[in-house]
């Protein structure tokens, strides 16, 4: 089997261990019910991602709201890995996407499953692939969307 046609690993036999800060709690909440929940900027009408204490258009944190997206998106950039770091040794080769959110315009980093290196490409449609955590909670990865 070429490189190409080789399916990428996922990643998912390594244990996560996930920490948190009160601020992005409605995030990591809405991963318990496989929710994707990101910020929203009242006053500027705009999504940001990452999570942040305050709004990164007004310096307030009055004017942020949580707000439910799908998920789904395209590969704005991606990378495989073929010498992780330590942890991650054992699992090569494995993607990580930088995906743009549908609608919300805002990128997430995360690893993509399901997926062959010949597959990945800019412009890739993808939808969210929830990875169970020990807490209850789940880690956003993508997966293609055929």
């Amino acid at each position: 089997m070429s490189k190409e046609t080789r399916p990428l690993n996922d990643t998912m036999s390594l244990k996560r261990e996930i920490r948190t800060y009160g601020f992005a709690k409605p995030f990591w909440d809405g991963t318990r019910d496989r929710k994707v929940v990101i910020q929203y900027c009242k006053k500027s009408g705009k999504f940001q991602h990452f999570p942040r204490p305050t709004s990164i258009f007004t310096g307030r944190r009055g004017d942020i709201e949580w707000r439910e997206i799908s998920g789904k998106g395209e590969i704005f950039s991606y990378t495989v890995t073929y010498r992780g770091t330590d942890r991650f040794r054992a699992v090569e080769p494995y993607a990580v996407a930088c995906v743009t959110f549908e609608g919300a315009g805002v990128n997430h980093i995360a690893n993509m499953v399901n997926c062959t290196e010949d597959e990945l490409k800019v412009g890739m449609k993808v939808k969210p692939y929830w990875m169970p955590l020990a807490d209850g909670t789940n880690l956003l990865m993508f997966q293609p969307d055929r």
